[in-house]
């Protein structure tokens, strides 16, 4: 979690300690188990992690729309029986929009990932209900394509020869990736998530001779891609 993360976590669960004192004490009634009380645990979690390092936000907008469509349904201001049959278009919607909007906002990075198109089909790696773990220590890399359903892969560069821009195409289904990165390479992301999420913590080296740059376009349902 970074800053904003964990500040925003930090006045929830003091706002919650000050609420349930209040009770306890007599102070004021407060009753935190309203109708669709346990909506929050969707919607809470959902707008915090809009404030990540995560640059795809589909999946915790969708979190947000279903969470906030649940509560109002909770407390009869739609009927569930509408809920339930609006839901599903909705979320394409979002998808669809979120889709669009990235290759508007992500354009810059989208064309240099198209430079450096072919050389991620070269070799794939695949984790489907097991877990694979790949060392290029000593290895010149050039790119791959890492795909884990219901499956965990881990892909450790830090040893490895990388000598141009190069890129990885992760997919996250159900499963987990993740991508340990060597200190003088600058890693560029885009990519596409929905009940999931990317995150980057490799800092930038801003050192003038880290001019290779690995790019990582990664796509997440239900799972996630990691960069370290």
């Amino acid at each position: 979690m970074n800053k904003a993360t964990n500040w925003l976590w930090g006045v929830v669960l003091i706002a919650l300690g000050v609420i349930l004192g209040i009770s306890a004490l007599g102070i004021a009634e407060i009753n935190l188990f309203f109708p669709g009380w346990w909506t929050l645990f969707i919607i809470v979690p959902c707008f915090i992690s809009l404030f990540g390092k995560d640059d795809d936000k589909t999946g915790d907008l969708i979190g947000i729309l279903i969470g906030v469509c649940l509560l109002l349904a909770c407390q009869g201001v739609i009927r569930f029986d509408l809920l339930w049959k609006l839901i599903v278009p909705v979320v394409l919607v979002v998808v669809g929009l979120s889709m669009i909007f990235k290759d508007a906002l992500k354009g810059k990075v989208l064309k240099e990932v198209k430079k450096v198109q072919g050389k991620s089909g070269e070799k794939e790696y695949w984790a489907t209900f097991s877990g694979q773990k790949l060392d290029f220590a000593g290895e010149k890399f050039e790119g791959c394509r890492l795909e884990a359903v219901f499956g965990g892969i881990k892909c450790d560069l830090r040893k490895a020869k990388i000598e141009q821009d190069v890129l990885i195409k992760a997919s996250a289904v159900f499963g987990g990736v993740t991508i340990y990165v060597p200190e003088d390479v600058i890693v560029k992301v885009v990519s596409t998530s929905v009940f999931g999420g990317t995150s980057n913590d490799h800092i930038n080296s801003t050192d003038e001779a880290a001019k290779k740059t690995l790019y990582v376009d990664a796509t997440n349902v239900f799972g996630g891609v990691e960069i370290k």
